[in-house]
């Protein structure tokens, strides 16, 4: 028997290929639901596992790939029905056979639709339906869990939170990157390793969207920063028209050899993806028949993540923003009690701005529902920030309840020497992998020593060990005392800092402002203790990113450190501090533009209202809107941002746009700059692409006609007819559904030539796009704005 959840380096692991390609060379028409052959052509199923099995694969994947709540409403079949089937039919195959040591996995796939706050799905949601999949699974007798074909990392948390909570079995994760190296919502190879190993799961890697080449350097950065198994599992290349029949451009001895090549490097689990069948798991089980694995020994480093960038704690000097916590801060305080998260969120976009790596959320204050608060606000700064977050809190439903809902991976400021304290928050630390801040008091208090705090920073860093957190995910807080009451203790902080360093290997965190509470000229003691702390191995301070004072420390240091090589970053920030003359005739542009770009909803519809006294509504949509909007587009595409960022501006354009339309004067013309009718075709049911594209294109002004999901091509030249639109746009996610697109594509060519079809899709290309007989194909859907822009610019 194989241990799933210790899974040794002695041999390669197989799973099986593509179920859709197989059913369809089966005869699986366009639209019809795969998983519903489980209970309809149950044979058919068990005849493709047991193919799949005598090619050698040692996991057998079941046909619940798009088995969810979501997608099987309206049909005949329960999901306990498809799920139970599918995991009994699997089991049957390799009983059949006769196969040892041959296991199942419960496939489990994205939901197809966005969650918060780029959606309108809720995470709690997510993890309800992923949950109610579990379950059935587990109950079945699935041998582990299988999610795969994720794009979105914070999706991924609900499912595995709901595999893990819902059962005991084995835990693997695979996610799609697009060719940038990233995957749709903008999570980098590094971060996909922070978050899935800080979540416990058992083994994680990539799979479908690229072909095995394409994704090799991908699966190079993951192995380079992992210290689990990884899992491969490509597309067979990108898809081609042949005789109306998809095919894929990879023979199989290419994709062996491809994955051969990834693992040399270290990748342990293979299988295979769309376009993928046996004569492909076969070549590759006969190419690796006698290799043997390789397992890399990658250092444990200390990490915190956003969604879509991973600090590492240690390399350079973290500055973690103290301005969300109340403590001191009357407007904060007003702010809590009147619900005005604007108020929080503005500060953390001006920490943000200001040099902030990390922020701390403090949101303690009496008369208030804390954990509901701390819940509210969480979700609203990960909304707006790219930022990892500190949760900070003494109160331990808080903390569970932040953490959970974080879209990375968190601190949680913080536990002390205290057994109880330790025994209520480390089981919360181990359970979602965040680092731990570690106060050196106690049941006694503060030892008044250096070698004192240090013992209390052992046994804090012993007992979270017995948790089964390691000491990388640990941050020591010496604990900085004033010089105003106690002097002579102020060096025993920089002395234990030395200690803990050397002693433990832990990484420091510290407060530094409370130094010099009491005494005149705060700001120079301030900087010259942070000076100290940072020469004595301070990792993370705890300030005020908008000092600049202490921030210029803070460069200074790291360029006669060394971190700052070559003092670039130095010269920049020199350069960027000279005051620039700004003009009077474009401060009101930059100022909206500023707004839309990094501000928030409320700071945005307080412009456009006043704008509206002095512009008209068209005046504000091109000078102002579109410029933005387009810089964000271009901002996408550099990779300085990601998809959240564009929504998020987007949803700020949308807020002021509204205002427009309220305040539209009878004798303006109207804001529609054209129309365009989308929809996802026939036999799909995802609408992420397709929604996201409508969002941009109505913040540009345009006219869309969204005809939702699963759409016949008669309603959409009903459509065209009625609302006399000639530009069309075409959605299709599965492989199953691209004929019915070009079935549509056909029927409205026929009835409407002068008509223009705009397609997109993961499983698309341009030459594809071409061969269907589209007019363009849009990556994404910045493209799709171009395309539409250009149109009706013609």
């Amino acid at each position: 028997m194989i241990d799933f959840k210790n899974l040794q380096y002695n041999r390669f692991l197989f799973f099986d290929g593509a179920m859709g390609t197989m059913l369809q060379g089966e005869g699986l028409k366009a639209g019809m639901l795969p998983e519903a052959y489980n209970i309809l052509n149950s044979e058919l199923i068990v005849n493709i596992h047991k193919k799949y099995l005598k090619a050698g694969a040692d996991i057998i994947t079941t046909n619940t790939f798009g088995a969810n709540n979501l997608k099987l409403v309206g049909t005949e079949f329960s999901l306990e029905e498809i799920v139970h089937s599918a995991v009994t039919l699997a089991k049957r195959a390799i009983m059949e056979n006769g196969e040892v040591d041959k296991y199942v996995a419960l496939d489990i796939s994205s939901l197809g639709e966005l969650i918060e706050p780029m959606g309108e799905m809720s995470f709690e949601k997510a993890y309800e339906l992923f949950s109610q999949i579990v379950i059935c699974g587990s109950k079945a007798g699935a041998d582990l869990i299988l999610i795969e074909t994720i794009s979105d990392i914070y999706e991924a948390k609900a499912a595995i939170l709901a595999a893990k909570e819902n059962s005991n079995l084995p835990v693997f994760v695979t996610m799609t990157f697009q060719s940038n190296g990233r995957t749709l919502t903008g999570t980098d190879p590094e971060t996909m390793v922070t978050i899935l190993e800080s979540l416990g799961v058992d083994a994680y890697g990539v799979n479908c969207s690229l072909g095995p080449k394409e994704l090799l350097p991908i699966v190079k950065q993951i192995l380079t920063y992992s210290h689990k198994p990884i899992i491969v599992q490509p597309n067979a290349g990108l898809p081609r028209d042949i005789c109306g029949k998809v095919n894929y451009d990879v023979t199989s001895s290419d994709f062996a050899y491809a994955v051969e090549e990834m693992a040399k490097e270290g990748a342990l689990i293979f299988g295979g993806c769309c376009g993928t069948n046996p004569s492909y798991i076969e070549a590759m089980v006969l190419r690796l028949k006698d290799k043997n694995p390789i397992h890399k020994n990658n250092n444990y480093k200390t990490t915190v993540s956003s969604y879509s960038n991973t600090l590492i704690i240690g390399e350079e000097v973290a500055i973690i923003g103290e301005r969300i916590n109340p403590t001191g801060k009357k407007l904060l305080k007003e702010a809590l009690k009147n619900n005005d998260l604007e108020y929080i969120v503005s500060e953390a976009i001006d920490q943000k701005e200001a040099g902030a790596d990390i922020l701390d959320i403090n949101v303690g204050l009496p008369g208030i529902d804390e954990k509901d608060m701390m819940v509210r606000v969480v979700k609203e700064v990960q909304g707006y920030v790219k930022l990892p977050l500190q949760i900070d809190s003494s109160n331990t439903d808080a903390i569970e309840a932040a953490v959970r809902v974080c879209t990375g991976k968190p601190i949680i400021n913080s536990v002390n020497g205290n057994k109880s304290i330790m025994g209520k928050v480390f089981p919360i630390a181990a359970k979602y992998g965040a680092c731990i801040v570690g106060l050196t008091l106690d049941e006694n208090g503060i030892p008044s020593s250096a070698e004192g705090r240090y013992q209390i920073a052992k046994k804090i860093v012993e007992t979270a060990e017995s948790y089964g957190i390691h000491r990388s995910h640990i941050l020591i807080d010496c604990l900085v005392l004033t010089a105003s009451a106690q002097q002579e203790e102020v060096m025993e902080t920089i002395k234990a800092i030395r200690l803990v360093k050397e002693g433990l290997g832990v990484k420091t965190i510290l407060g530094v402002s409370n130094v010099s509470f009491g005494l005149p000229d705060r700001g120079l003691l301030n900087r010259t203790f942070l000076s100290m702390a940072l020469g004595a191995g301070l990792d993370a301070p705890i300030l005020n990113p908008m000092d600049k004072e202490m921030m210029a420390t803070i460069g200074a240091f790291n360029v006669l450190s060394g971190v700052d090589k070559e003092s670039q970053k130095f010269i920049r920030n020199a350069s960027l501090a000279k005051p620039v003359a700004a003009s009077s005739n474009n401060k009101e542009t930059k100022s909206l533009r500023d707004v839309i770009l990094s501000g928030t909803v409320e700071e945005a519809t307080i412009l456009t209202t006043e704008l509206l006294k002095v512009k008209s509504s068209m005046e504000i949509v091109d000078e102002y809107f579109v410029p933005a909007l387009d810089e964000a587009g271009k901002s996408y595409e550099r990779g300085d941002t990601f998809l959240p960022q564009l929504l998020k501006t987007a949803e700020i354009v949308k807020a002021s746009f509204d205002i427009l339309k309220a305040n539209m004067k009878e004798t303006e013309k109207s804001i529609s700059k054209g129309k365009i009718i989308i929809a996802t075709v026939k036999g799909d049911i995802h609408d992420i692409g397709k929604n996201i594209v409508k969002v941009l294109l109505e913040n540009y002004g345009f006219d869309v006609i969204d005809l939702g999901k699963d759409v016949a091509p008669e309603l959409i030249l009903d459509t065209i007819r009625s609302n006399n639109v000639k530009l069309i746009g075409l959605s299709a996610l599965m492989t199953t559904t691209v004929k019915n697109m070009e079935d549509t594509i056909i029927m409205i060519k026929e009835s409407y030539p002068d008509c223009t079809v705009i397609v997109g899709g993961a499983v698309l290309n341009t030459n594809y796009a071409k061969k269907i007989g589209a007019d363009y194909y849009a990556k994404d859907a910045n493209e799709a704005v171009k395309i539409v822009k250009s149109y009706y610019q013609a």
